[in-house]
């Protein structure tokens, strides 16, 4: 595999675990009839299962991935969150949030190359 090949895998793993986040929230939402179910019903376990599976892609992307890269990747998953909160859980878009986003995207960026 070539080095863009390694990134987009990269990309994936970051946009897996966002998704993985944004049902965590969703479950979080919910009302449940004990601690047990809160924790073991199926959207959460799943969730889980997406998070361990991320993990596994972003070890394995790191193989073609140069180190100093992988924090500006994985700063991707602010916008990834950002962007799905719209889709899945109906939050606004706010100014001050897209002017945070793009702070910390800049700031990991300055932090990584100096």
């Amino acid at each position: 595999m070539n080095r863009v090949a390694y990134i987009v895998l990269f990309l994936c793993s970051v946009l897996i675990s966002s998704i993985s986040q944004m049902l965590l929230k969703r479950a979080a939402n919910k009302i449940h009839k004990n601690k047990l179910a809160e924790y073991m019903n199926p959207i959460v376990v799943i969730a889980y299962f997406l998070f361990f599976g991320a993990t596994l892609l972003t070890v394995f992307a790191y193989r073609g991935v140069p180190l100093t890269l992988g924090p500006i990747l994985e700063s991707t998953g602010y916008i990834f969150v950002a962007i799905l909160s719209v889709v899945i859980l109906k939050e606004k878009v706010t100014r001050r949030k897209v002017f945070g986003n793009i702070l910390i995207v800049l700031g990991v960026s300055i932090s990584t190359f100096f």
